[in-house]
């Protein structure tokens, strides 16, 4: 009888995983199913769209800018994460706590909030309708602080202990012993920033208004304006603009899940 409940229970949860499944899944093969079949009555299978939808969304240059400014925010935020992850977690000053509740406070504060100042500040600085002004906003990350300081507090303190006695600073502790074991926490804040980055509309909306300075989002939100008839040419360009962060993703979702799963263990 045990096992007949178990197997009904097993059946049943497998069920309900592959409704769910499908109903994840289902938007994807939409968009995916549209941007391969034309509109014409026999609905033949083609890439015309695609070869269409790169040459009137000029993705070239997108995909350039995106990457250029997706990969330098990335890095800035892995510097300036560790070295206040480093500190948070392993230095001891007046008003530590209250520093990290003021940077825990930065998560709650949308960033379109904060959009006016910063533009007064670059407009000051001649850096509007430059890439500075698409990488600079968000150099430093709280999130990204927060994520390195938990993963620094699960590292034995003994290792940096020991090589401190062999007469190493604070840096090459960082560089040498804690940034390579803080493999995991690193892939994750860089998928996120990346991702971040790439999806951005927002930024290159307010901060640019130059041609030459075009993102993947502000290329597919103009290539919609002008579409919005054509179904087939516009999912093309929707599966040509996330197709770097969806191959991204799977070549570092082991890291990412051990990192996420990693940084909540210690406070």
């Amino acid at each position: 009888m045990d096992k007949i409940n178990n197997s009904r229970s097993q059946i049943i949860s497998f069920l309900i995983l592959l409704i769910g499944l499908i109903i994840v899944l289902s938007p994807l093969i939409i968009v995916l199913y549209t941007s391969f079949f034309s509109n014409t009555s026999d609905h033949s299978f083609t890439f015309h769209y695609y070869q269409q939808a790169w040459e009137k969304g000029n993705f070239i240059l997108a995909f350039a800018n995106s990457s250029l400014v997706a990969i330098a925010v990335t890095i800035l935020q892995i510097i300036t994460s560790t070295l206040a992850g480093y500190a948070l977690a392993r230095l001891n000053f007046k008003g530590k706590n209250a520093v990290l509740l003021l940077i825990l406070s930065t998560l709650v504060i949308p960033f379109q909030v904060l959009v006016i100042p910063i533009f007064l500040v670059l407009k000051w600085g001649h850096l509007i309708n430059t890439y500075w002004a698409l990488i600079l906003p968000t150099a430093a990350s709280g999130f990204g602080i927060f994520l390195m300081r938990q993963y620094f507090t699960t590292i034995p303190l003994e290792l940096e202990q020991a090589a401190a006695l062999d007469g190493a600073n604070s840096l090459q502790i960082i560089w040498y012993i804690l940034f390579p074991l803080a493999k995991p926490a690193v892939i994750t804040l860089s998928l996120f920033t990346f991702i971040g980055e790439w999806n951005d509309l927002f930024k290159p909306l307010v901060f640019t208004n130059n041609p030459n300075l075009t993102t993947v989002q502000l290329s597919l939100s103009s290539f919609q304006e002008q579409f919005t008839s054509n179904w087939s040419l516009l999912m093309a360009a929707v599966v040509i603009s996330t197709l770097p962060v969806i191959i991204l993703f799977i070549i570092g979702q082991k890291q990412f899940i051990e990192g996420v799963s990693t940084t909540g263990i210690k406070n």
